[in-house]
């Protein structure tokens, strides 16, 4: 039995793809997905694909979403926050605040991290460092692209050429596409493998893991969110003090 990941084809997208089209050739179109995406090209989005696919739906957020203004509260203090993490571990980073009072922040596969003022109301600096960590170990451990590679295969979408040969995802395609990649759940086991890149990502640093664990507390009861995901956060917040026992 050929092993997917074997040769670099995520296990989510074959099985997908296996079951959409089990009889379908590599040239030929999945039944039931939109813009011609066919089982080859399915097995095999690039990358490249996936990524400029992220650019695209976040840069479509930034236009549809408020942001917060250059110069107030929220953009002021994210920025400080941020300094120098243009770059993590090889992964080139962009943050912006949105002007949303939802307690929440998310990643997409290209770096682009957007942190909501709900959240930044809340957290304390520490706290906040905590949840950009998290996302930003959604992006280098591969969960937000295979979110994205996912969210290509399942809406089937379809990238037109440009004369600068980069595909361009039509507009009535791209606004499903973005809000499948920002609302998708991750598994129990990615997010831990998120809290604990966190959890590193404040050591490294030299800032309080134990931030990790009041960031988690804080969060309102209501599941959405950071709180969209499993485990719950009181679940999160114990694993976390579990590590920090044995250091």
């Amino acid at each position: 039995m050929i092993n997917p990941c074997r040769y670099g084809i995520p296990i989510v997208v074959f099985l997908l793809a296996s079951a959409a089209a089990p009889q379908a050739g590599r040239g030929e179109q999945l039944p039931g997905l939109r813009g011609g995406i066919t089982l080859g090209k399915a097995l095999f989005l690039s990358d490249g694909h996936v990524l400029n696919a992220a650019d695209q739906a976040c840069a479509l957020k930034d236009q549809t979403t408020p942001t917060a203004p250059d110069g107030g509260l929220h953009a002021t203090r994210l920025a400080r926050l941020t300094e120098g993490l243009n770059a993590e571990d090889g992964l080139r980073l962009s943050f912006k605040a949105y002007m949303v009072e939802e307690v929440n922040a998310w990643a997409m596969a290209n770096g682009c991290v957007r942190v909501y003022s709900g959240l930044l109301d809340i957290a304390s600096d520490e706290e906040l460092l905590s949840v950009i960590g998290h996302e930003i170990g959604h992006v280098k451990l591969g969960h937000t692209k295979a979110k994205m590679r996912t969210a290509l295969l399942a809406r089937g979408v379809r990238e037109s050429a440009t004369g600068a040969g980069v595909g361009v995802i039509a507009a009535g395609e791209l606004g499903g596409l973005a809000e499948a990649v920002v609302n998708a759940q991750f598994s129990q086991k990615e997010e831990r493998a998120a809290d604990d890149y966190g959890y590193l990502f404040l050591l490294k640093r030299s800032h309080d893991p134990s931030a990790m664990v009041s960031m988690f507390r804080k969060l309102p009861g209501k599941r959405s969110g950071l709180l969209a995901s499993h485990p719950d956060p009181e679940s999160r917040a114990k694993r976390i003090e579990g590590r920090l026992k044995k250091n």
